[in-house]
């Protein structure tokens, strides 16, 4: 063995650089404060090594991006965890060159003759962000697609060149497969080409100036080994385990839904690290936002540049010192106030959730065994009535309709009430159609505390029945009941209030019960079954001889075909045919019509013609119609 590496120095004279690595001199011996370059060099490796097993496994194009990182997370053995690790050591990055500037400004290490030094270190951080920004973007999900292109449209504020810069980095006029590959060769090719020339450079010029200690030292001079490389062993395990740790706590990266630029995506934040210039961009409104992103974060890089020249005077060594500590808490406060207006916001809260059952569902919709379509995974949920329905309907139908009391999005549309005296909060309630303590909800307050004059937010009830289990059951019953069918929730805004069918709810039917509530039960099931309903297959099954009997009843006890056919061809019906009341097939004619003959005719209020008028597409109703009916795939999660 000893000749071999005998043989091996003679060659390459590893010894001697060896020893020179090993043997440099600290003076004032091993400090736990100069870890912070080797920790680093120990998560560039980790970077390196992760990167270049994903790397095998992504495919770089604007159709199959999201796929491959898909099945690198949920199918590739040990992706999650591969991808977690890459992940969050490049946030740790971040963290540990922040903290390498500060104890190099602290220790004076950037004065003279260790100018450039100091320079190398700067540009390391700036081309450290650049990959993590280029690195957001590669998934091609929801969250990196919209981040990036808030980020980049930053360059397009540039004076006098702003519009090619911008088209120089996103690969043309609009974001799309040549903005990914781009982003691509920046971050797997260009940028760690310069990263590794510079740490080369970097760690040469140190190696030249050696380590600058902090006064007074402490301990006599000793050498990098052994107690140097151990704390730097230490430091860099516990790196590693951190890294671990939170890579096992969040189950690997995110990963968002995928990109679609034709769903706008609220939720839409930059990582952490930027999340201070995103709020300080919003104290210049308009067109002074060049100085929020342009020219002061410009003079902010120059003062850092030239502190090697101001730090050769005491005074200016501790302007450097103060400056530093006022840029980071500048920025430790607007991160701070960034995450609180966030968490305060309630329409961001929504976006968000709203971003995270994207995310599950198409990982649901992926695991089926149709699997991702040749078209992308995107398809899946442009396809999907759970994830396209809700959107739909809070787009086209929501200024009229109400789903469970929202716009199907979780948003609440709400107007103000000037509180009357001797209101209460159950007259107020009633008077909207709000439920009981819904009042208080809204407002965050005790209604006892309420002084007459005071404005409250309300529930806008909408101009036509609330949709939520529109064709069960239980939503029938609530029309059939005379005290609800004037209701805001069914016809309490719409011109059927004080029509033929409230009448005869609150006239004739309400003298029949309750001694005829027993054979109405019948009949609702009855004209519920017509809907043919998944969640009450069940039933319908079981109560078969109890709809045959509702059936008849709706004929003769209740006289419902005096108005409506059901069943039966009726020459004489002159309203809403309740054959196949609440089907798919019914659902899409009276969204596609409701002035067809079979529904409404000329008595349909305000509802438009979606299909005849050309606002929907044939697919967009069909999409509308089996979301409100409760009708998606479902798959049972994969264990991982």
């Amino acid at each position: 063995m000893k000749r071999l590496f005998d043989w091996l120095d003679s060659r390459t004279g590893v010894k001697k650089l060896t020893h020179e690595a090993l043997y440099e001199n600290i003076p004032g011996g091993a400090r736990w404060r100069y870890v912070w370059g080797s920790a680093l060099t120990f998560c560039l490796v980790v970077q390196f090594i992760t990167g270049l097993f994903l790397w095998m496994a992504y495919s770089p194009s604007a159709q199959t991006a999201w796929e491959s990182v898909y099945y690198i997370q949920h199918e590739m053995t040990g992706g999650w965890f591969l991808r977690g690790l890459h992940h969050f050591t490049a946030q740790m990055m971040t963290v540990l060159l922040v903290l390498h500037l500060m104890q190099v400004v602290i220790d004076g290490a950037y004065k003279a003759p260790r100018e450039v030094n100091f320079w190398f270190g700067l540009a390391l951080l700036g081309l450290t962000l650049a990959i993590s920004l280029t690195g957001y973007l590669l998934p091609w999900d929801q969250k990196g697609y919209w981040a990036t292109k808030v980020a980049t449209n930053i360059a397009a504020i540039t004076p006098v060149f702003g519009d090619q810069i911008q088209r120089l980095i996103i690969g043309g006029s609009d974001y799309g497969h040549h903005t990914l590959t781009r982003f691509f060769a920046l971050h797997a090719g260009v940028l760690p080409a310069a990263i590794v020339l510079l740490v080369a450079g970097h760690v040469a010029l140190f190696r030249k100036h050696g380590i600058t200690p902090k006064r007074p030292l402490r301990k006599v001079d000793a050498a990098f080994w052994p107690d140097q490389v151990l704390m730097d062993a230490v430091a860099s395990l516990a790196v590693l385990a951190a890294v671990v740790f939170l890579t096992v706590k969040f189950g690997g990266a995110e990963l968002a839904a995928p990109a679609d630029p034709s769903e706008p995506y609220s939720a839409a934040r930059p990582e952490w690290y930027f999340l201070f210039l995103f709020q300080f961009l919003k104290y210049f409104p308009g067109g002074t936002e060049v100085w929020g992103a342009i020219v002061i974060p410009s003079l902010a890089m120059a003062v850092l540049a030239v502190m090697p020249f101001l730090g050769q005077w005491r005074l200016g060594h501790r302007f450097n010192l103060a400056f530093l500590g006022a840029v980071m808490a500048g920025a430790g406060l607007l991160t701070w106030q960034a995450k609180q207006q966030d968490a305060g916001d309630a329409a961001f809260g929504l976006a968000l959730a709203q971003a995270k059952h994207d995310a599950e569902r198409v990982v649901e919709l992926a695991q089926a065994p149709t699997g991702i379509p040749a078209t992308g995974a995107v398809d899946l949920l442009r396809h999907d009535p759970l994830t396209r329905g809700p959107r739909l309907f809070a787009r086209h139908c929501s200024s009229c309709h109400q789903y469970d009391g929202h716009d199907g999005t979780g948003h609440v549309r709400t107007l103000e009430h000037e509180v009357q005296a001797g209101e209460t909060a159950a007259t107020i309630e009633a008077k909207y159609g709000l439920l009981a303590g819904d009042l208080e909800r809204l407002n965050g307050s005790n209604f006892a505390t309420v002084a007459t004059g005071q404005k409250l937010r309300v529930t806008d009830p909408g101009s036509a029945p609330d949709l939520k289990g529109f064709g069960s059951r239980e939503w029938l019953a609530g029309l059939l009941d005379p005290a609800q069918v004037s209701s805001s929730r069914y016809y309490g805004e719409t011109k059927f209030k004080e029509g033929k069918m409230a009448r005869w709810v609150k006239e004739k039917l309400a003298k029949k019960l309750p001694a005829k509530q027993s054979e109405l039960e019948k009949v609702i099931a009855a004209v519920s079954a017509e809907a043919e309903l998944l969640a009450q297959q069940a039933l319908d099954v079981r109560d078969r001889s109890m709809i045959g009997q509702g059936r008849e009843l709706a004929r003769d006890e209740f006289g419902c075909t005096d108005c409506h056919q059901f069943r039966k061809p009726d020459p004489d019906a002159n309203t809403v045919d309740l054959t196949g009341w609440g089907s798919r097939e019914w659902l899409i004619g009276v969204v596609a019509n409701p002035t067809h003959e079979r529904f409404y005719g000329k008595k349909n209020d305000r509802m438009p013609r979606f299909q005849t008028d050309g606002v929907l597409t044939d697919s967009e109703i069909g999409l509308l119609a089996d979301w409100l009916r409760g009708e998606w795939y479902r798959v049972p999660p994969v264990a991982r």
